[in-house]
């Protein structure tokens, strides 16, 4: 608590920053409408304190992006109880809503009846995957809450730039070409993994044909989940003069099974990157998802980093 000379305890209080003045100053973010649906991620795969995180994170930054924004995360294979379900979290969102409508009206404030979604759902994927987008589409529906159900993240160039960014971290890959520096273990050929059978890998593509204009290296897609998918494509780029591989995730990371990656680097004899994780990019790509179901107008973002 605070006294009007000051923070009590020697708390920090935030300040607004002041606007910046000028025909240059930064525009004001906008924020999200009163009212308005609650962002729902839905995560795959088994929950964890990692995944945990990583899904907080993501929220983080989608709500440092639109002030006021309602968000919540749902597990697509969570236990109710420190991971709440999807369905769950979906139910307790449309109660909260038609609760705080009642409590405005009670309190006399003019309020409108809340219209349209309850929340709009987002899957925390990077590419299709059939089988877990029918789980969730499941999961809202067992809601009974009307939900809105968005696309999957990709593909999208901010995609390629944080594949990009992993391979530079794991040192196969140069972290911005347009200096002239060399990275001795640089790949001279990028195996782009995805889950989620043919329809992915064919997304993954679209990915990976930017990902080769940013790197200048032959990128090819292919299924962990698909025995000898990785191995078959390994192969074909060598026999095109590749010499030098490495393996790219096109996943955030939750819904990459648990030493899938790894065994299929060892089989086609090359190293990996890292997941996408909380990458600022993912964050970013929620929100859009969010903003584009609701109609709400996007903020500029910047120009993606080389």
């Amino acid at each position: 608590m605070s006294s009007p000379t000051g923070p009590a305890s020697g708390l920090p209080v935030r300040m607004p920053r002041p606007r910046q003045s000028g025909r240059h100053r930064r525009p004001e973010p906008a924020a999200a409408p009163e009212g308005a649906p609650a962002l729902v991620l839905a995560v795959p795969g088994a929950p964890s304190a990692a995944v945990r995180s990583l899904a907080e994170e993501v929220v983080s930054i989608a709500r440092s992006e639109l002030p006021g924004l309602e968000a919540a995360i749902g597990y697509l294979d969570g236990d109710d109880d420190e991971y709440p379900t999807l369905a769950t979290v979906l139910t307790r969102t449309a109660a909260l809503r038609v609760e705080r409508y009642e409590l405005a009206q009670a309190a006399g404030r003019e309020v409108e009846e809340p219209t349209g979604p309850d929340a709009v759902v987002v899957p925390l994927l990077a590419g299709p995957d059939s089988a877990l987008v029918r789980a969730i589409r499941q999961a809202v529906t067992d809601s009974r809450a009307t939900a809105q159900l968005t696309d999957v993240l990709g593909p999208h160039p901010l995609l390629a730039e944080a594949v990009h960014v992993r391979l530079s971290e794991a040192g196969l890959a140069r972290a911005d070409r347009a200096r002239l520096f060399t990275v001795a273990t640089a790949a001279d050929g990028i195996v782009l993994a995805t889950v989620g059978g043919e329809e992915a890998v064919q997304a993954a593509g679209i990915t990976g044909m930017l990902l080769a204009a940013r790197l200048a290296v032959p990128v090819m897609a292919a299924a962990l989940d698909q025995e000898g998918s990785i191995t078959a494509v390994a192969e074909q780029l060598r026999g095109s003069g590749s010499a030098q591989l490495a393996l790219a995730p096109y996943l955030i990371g939750p819904e990459l099974a648990e030493g899938l990656l790894e065994d299929a680097a060892k089989e086609a004899g090359c190293q990996a990157a890292e997941p996408l994780g909380a990458y600022p990019a993912i964050g970013k790509l929620v929100l859009a998802q969010y903003t584009t179901a609701l109609g709400i107008p996007a903020q500029p973002q910047g120009a993606p980093v080389r």
